[in-house]
């Protein structure tokens, strides 16, 4: 007799485990618009410092978040920068970070020549890696094929970085968040790691048990030159945690989940676009084909379904050209009706005449974390754009405001 319950009953055993453990990974989902996220050869830089004796120059690459990849005299007597991306295809946008100093001062003109992109970010200076300024306008200038660039830097036997963004490492946002983590109502946590063993940082935001609470998901940094957008992010989360009636009142309702570091590989390497496994992230979320996205899709899968919550609301941070918020069409299903007209809404009128705040809405058709968040969860998706070259303090202040407005409409909703 137990032969015969264990032939009939072990087969039906094993299949509800095995439905159960398939329950706790994320969907796969096959987007009209797919792209091939495999595995791709990246190209590391030489990490050195570069000489030209005749000039009495260096740099140097030495650095996380460096991206240099050839140092040499020009025929007038400049310096050429080579900067080459991680493989190709990919986004031209260019991005580049070095040291640089000379034996004896003197001014030069560096060329930033770009192999397989062209100029996007406008160069920033700092005398210590932590503090920066952009160059001034007097000392830059665009070759007439508005693809290179040129700087006019006063060198002296003083490193000088020059980057196209700040400087925001996995070591500076991992102690940004242990900061954050101080607040009574964060918990700080590694949720796996990437391809190359750098830690997957997460922290989640809300009073007592998430049990049954709704939640809110939020990235940022999937792309690693994208600062403007990191920024934003950290300025939002800031709005969350402070202690006003209507921020205490959404961390008492709400889970918050965040992952403020999607491509720390990225980051680190100086990447343009990529993570190392040369694969651009933000378009990896059908079949989850690179580790970090795979981890953090599968964590959501298991937390949101343990604690049974739903999601509501996705937010991606990133940077591009100006201020936008790229959003879902009205037809797509949303838990929230009118959430982003309103929220947008809002931060208009919070700014008056400030005009770049605008909706570019989008169906679900590649497979990007802004379209996953409304496939797999029905929520509302925000792709939350800042402009490479939008004024920090005001990308601080916009940032609180964005979540004022977020959590106003959320808490006070019937």
């Amino acid at each position: 007799m137990t032969k015969i319950l264990r032939f009939f009953f072990l087969p039906l055993i094993l299949a509800c485990l095995l439905s159960q453990c398939a329950s706790n990974k994320a969907k796969p989902y096959d987007f009209p618009r797919g792209v091939d996220t495999t595995n791709k050869t990246i190209e590391y830089q030489s990490k050195k410092i570069y000489s030209i004796p005749q000039l009495g120059l260096h740099a140097d690459n030495r650095f996380d978040g460096a991206r240099l990849n050839g140092f040499s005299k020009t025929e007038d007597g400049g310096v050429r920068v080579d900067i080459k991306p991680e493989n190709t295809p990919i986004n031209p946008s260019a991005y580049y970070a070095f040291k640089i100093w000379s034996d004896d001062p003197q001014e030069i003109v560096v060329e930033l020549n770009y192999l397989h992109g062209r100029h996007r970010y406008y160069p920033k200076l700092s005398k210590d890696g932590k503090v920066w300024s952009q160059i001034n306008s007097a000392n830059f200038w665009m070759a007439t094929d508005t693809i290179n660039a040129y700087l006019r830097l006063n060198l002296t036997s003083d490193t000088l970085w020059v980057a196209a963004q700040e400087l925001n490492t996995s070591e500076d946002v991992k102690k940004w968040c242990l900061e954050k983590a101080q607040h009574p109502d964060v918990n700080f946590s590694i949720k796996g790691k990437s391809k190359l063993g750098r830690d997957l940082i997460y922290f989640e935001i809300g009073k007592g048990d998430p049990y049954k609470k709704e939640a809110i998901i939020i990235l940022s940094r999937q792309h690693p030159p994208e600062v403007t957008g990191y920024l934003a992010m950290q300025a939002f989360i800031n709005g969350i945690l402070e202690d006003t009636p209507i921020a205490n009142a959404f961390r008492e309702k709400f889970r918050i989940l965040v992952f403020p570091l999607m491509n720390p590989d990225g980051v680190d390497l100086g990447h343009w676009r990529h993570n190392s496994g040369g694969v651009d992230l933000n378009r990896d979320w059908a079949f989850y084909n690179q580790a970090e996205v795979k981890q953090v899709a599968d964590y959501f899968a298991q937390t949101l379904k343990k604690n049974k919550n739903s999601v509501i609301l996705g937010l991606d941070f990133h940077s591009t050209a100006r201020d936008v918020f790229y959003t879902m069409t009205d037809e797509t299903p949303s838990k929230i009706k009118g959430f982003k007209d309103y929220w947008l809404q809002g931060i208009q009128d919070a700014f008056p005449g400030y005009t770049p705040a605008r909706d570019a809405p989008s169906g679900p058709l590649t497979p990007t974390s802004k379209n996953w968040f409304a496939i797999q969860y029905e929520a509302d998706a925000v792709t939350y754009e800042i402009g490479d070259e939008t004024p920090r303090d005001f990308i601080l202040i916009k940032g609180r405001v964005s979540a004022y407005e977020m959590m106003k409409l959320l808490v006070l909703r019937e």
